[in-house]
């Protein structure tokens, strides 16, 4: 890639990649039961309060997607096979995975088990660009796993996720910095990684739709609006995205959270819909060898009030099955409730050692299926 971009003046664009595994657990489920090949999978129970955790392709075109109550997916989909999750495999799976990103660079930041950046620019050999090195590290995921990945590369961060969505599956998108500011203007802006539900739904009832209408608004007009993310959306709208690549930040906590397509109203979805997010949570903290004392519940309703609560305990957690025993006790103080759980979000937070540190915490969302409301 050449020309300009949002690196400090003078200095060359970077280049980022982002890859992608395509519909990730449910593809390793199909790879490893060749009687799945093809057909519609939903991973996740199939009972009456059963979520989808993960869907097929082949289950999309129905219109079933992650976070989708079970027995609506069934209904979108008659045919469609439900298979539980194996959470070791695919964590397996994704090690797999982040050992060949290593061979290219060590500024690997993942933001779940199948997603990552990789900051290649200063890791590239003469001649060496970073279209082609996200080329390799396809070719090299499908030889080793079996599995396809989509890749974007751009110069910053925000593009390149835009970018790995384009193709999908098993697809290369390179927005260069020429192209960068332009490409953002006809795309929706619930499209756009840091614009939620929530938010989309209040820009189109202002009249913004589009990164072009987006792109329109007053730097201070969307500071009004939105706080401190206006100046985020603000750069975006013009295809500006100043985040590093950052693999080694100090957490003051790490979290999950997930929007979902229905309201869930039983006690039991609810507990399943935790076990996901718990999983997740739990499998950046045991990688990066956290311990946390605070458990923090995080629920939004249908009327779109969101409380939270939250349980310390005077030790550090010991497993992840006792997180997720605290986080469905504070659920159960709470919930079921008549308006139904728009949003449900799991904390862990009062790590050791952590008197010093970013505070940011951890996306680990799929942002297909739920996006926080905040860049």
């Amino acid at each position: 890639m050449t020309g300009g971009g949002d690196s400090a003046p003078g200095a060359p664009p970077r280049k980022i990649i982002h890859i992608d595994m395509d519909a990730f657990y449910a593809s390793v489920e199909q790879r490893d039961n060749p009687d799945l090949r093809g057909k519609p999978v939903a991973v996740g129970g199939s009972s009456l309060r059963g979520v989808v955790a993960a869907a097929s392709y082949e289950a999309r075109v129905f219109g079933v997607r992650s976070a989708m109550p079970s027995v609506t997916a069934k209904r979108l989909c008659p045919d469609l096979i439900f298979v539980r999750h194996r959470f070791e495999v695919y964590r397996a799976v994704s090690a797999q995975i982040r050992d060949i990103f290593a061979d290219y660079t060590p500024l690997i930041e993942p933001l779940s088990l199948d997603e990552a950046y990789l900051d290649v620019t200063d890791h590239l050999w003469p001649g060496q660009t970073a279209t082609r090195v996200a080329g390799e590290i396809r070719a090299r995921i499908r030889e080793a796993t079996g599995l396809t990945a989509s890749a974007g590369v751009s110069y910053n961060k925000f593009l390149a996720k835009l970018a790995s969505d384009q193709n999908k599956p098993d697809g290369l998108c390179v927005i260069t910095p020429a192209k960068g500011p332009d490409f953002v203007l006809s795309l929706p802006v619930g499209k756009f990684h840091g614009i939620g539900p929530a938010t989309a739904g209040k820009m189109q009832a202002m009249g913004i739709r589009t990164g072009a209408d987006l792109r329109a608004q007053e730097l201070d007009f969307l500071q009004r609006r939105f706080g401190k993310s206006g100046q985020y959306y603000w750069n975006i709208s013009r295809g500006i995205d100043h985040r590093q690549v950052r693999p080694d930040r100090v957490r003051k906590s790490v979290g999950a959270e997930n929007t979902y397509f229905a309201d869930l109203m039983a006690l039991g979805e609810i507990n399943e819909a935790l076990a996901v997010l718990a999983e997740k949570v739990w499998h950046y903290v045991e990688r990066h060898e956290l311990r946390g004392r605070t458990v923090t519940l995080k629920v939004k309703f249908a009327d779109f009030q969101q409380i939270t609560r939250a349980r310390t305990l005077p030790r550090a957690l010991a497993s992840r099955d006792e997180m997720l025993g605290i986080a469905r006790d504070l659920a159960a103080t709470v919930l079921p409730d008549p308006r139904g759980a728009r949003l449900l979000g799991i904390t862990l937070s009062g790590f050791e050692n952590d008197d010093a540190g970013d505070p940011a915490q951890l996306d680990l969302f799929d942002a297909r299926t739920g996006a926080r409301d905040d860049p």
